[in-house]
């Protein structure tokens, strides 16, 4: 692709092939994404408000695909903190060893295009973002990458270089709340409830 052709596709075009375009067309949302795409399409940095919320995250998916096309997702988690933004275009993460299936490596050595999915249940938000990735097999840089005090074996690290990324509006994503918070709201409320069963017992006495 030539600098003038970069300069010209919006970025949603990671996302919005000529197949895509043409179902949009026949269904009638072809307008709309047309007057994004003339403002540029898809955020192509990361913005504070997305390394934010980014920090935040609990959980990740990576999406890759074989050379023959075929997907394949892959579930990351860790402590809030275990995704690191290194730059405006660039987040990265401790791999750790799992079933040794090396799915996604071999993936990314054959075809580096690969997604992140992340998904806040609690405040129901999710956000998509396309890019390149590959893997890294420095122990040093591995370990600096390692969530504190965090009961994983790390293995390697994977760095996401950002191409476009979007968010989705919240309909029909179910509200789930982290079992600690929900344990936490429950031991605040009975603990409330035994004051106040106190207090009563007080003054009937």
């Amino acid at each position: 692709m030539d600098t003038l052709t970069r300069l010209t596709t919006p970025s949603s075009d990671v996302a919005f092939t000529p197949s895509v375009k043409a179902v949009q067309t026949r269904k009638g949302s072809r307008d709309a994404y047309a007057r994004m795409e003339a403002k540029g399409g898809f955020n192509t940095r990361i913005t504070p408000e997305l390394e934010q919320f980014i920090g935040a995250q609990t959980s990740v998916f990576l999406a890759t695909a074989n050379t023959e096309g075929q997907p394949y997702i892959q579930h990351r988690g860790g402590p809030a903190g275990f995704l690191h933004v290194i730059n405006d275009n660039t987040i990265a993460f401790a791999d750790y060893s799992g079933n040794r299936q090396f799915i996604t490596q071999g993936n990314l050595a054959d075809n580096p295009k690969a997604h992140l999915f992340l998904m806040d249940y609690a405040h129901r938000q999710r956000v998509k973002i396309w890019g390149t990735a590959k893997v890294l097999e420095d122990a040093e840089v591995t370990a600096s990458l390692m969530p504190k005090d965090y009961a994983a074996r790390p293995e390697q690290t994977i760095l996401f270089t950002v191409t476009a990324w979007n968010a989705n509006c919240p309909q029909h994503i179910p509200q789930l709340l982290p079992a600690a918070d929900v344990q936490a709201a429950l031991e605040s409320r009975d603990k409330r409830i035994a004051e106040l069963e106190a207090e009563v017992a007080r003054l009937k006495a």
